[in-house]
């Protein structure tokens, strides 16, 4: 494998012999478009402004570096510096892509996102997102999760958000993403799915 072909995927998602789209043939000229959308929209003068000045202005990027004396002087001396996510809007590294998710969607013209949780934080992030440009949102969480994270429940809740509780299996994250992405395939043409991991 080359060093070109690992800096960039080739037409079809590879990396050499890595990567490419794993998902439901009917799914591909949907992923393809949004491919297509993310592609042109990025390249636009208006897009980037218009989520630099809510990174810089709504979310507080560039988060801070903090430097750890204490836990450098432990570690013998090794200057160890912290990227101080938490301080985000919302408070963790979520709302930087929940940001730039919602506004393809609302680029692509969709009428909703949705998304799986387990802590809650990304469906927080998703929510204010939302919520921030005017699209409605709906997270799936697991019924035990949805027990266990109530603070970040009753945000998504204050944010608009529709909660789906999902019962089945374990009633935790890995249901709540099948739940999710089959919502998702009722109808792609209009909805946009959002995932800590991926984007779709």
């Amino acid at each position: 494998m080359t060093k070109e072909n690992l800096e960039m995927p080739d037409k079809n998602g590879y990396f050499g012999e890595y990567g490419g789209q794993i998902i439901p043939p009917p799914l591909i000229d949907i992923m393809n478009d949004i491919n297509d959308a993310y592609d042109n929209v990025v390249q636009t003068e208006s897009f980037q402004n218009e989520l630099q000045s809510l990174y810089a202005d709504y979310v507080g990027r560039p988060s801070p570096i903090y430097f750890a004396k204490r836990l450098s002087d432990k570690m013998g001396g090794a200057r160890i510096f912290l990227k101080r996510e938490d301080l985000n809007h919302t408070g963790a590294h979520k709302i930087n892509h929940c940001l730039g998710e919602a506004l393809l969607a609302k680029h692509m013209g969709k009428t909703r996102v949705l998304a799986e949780t387990g802590a809650g934080q990304h469906g927080v992030a998703l929510a204010t997102a939302c919520a921030l440009v005017g699209l409605d949102c709906e997270i799936h969480m697991g019924e035990i999760d949805i027990e266990k994270e109530h603070p970040n429940v009753t945000k998504m809740k204050i944010l608009g958000c529709k909660l789906v509780p999902v019962s089945r299996g374990t009633r935790t994250l890995k249901d709540a993403v099948d739940s999710a992405f089959e919502e998702y395939l009722k109808d792609p043409v209009n909805s946009f799915g959002s995932s800590e991991k991926s984007v779709g």
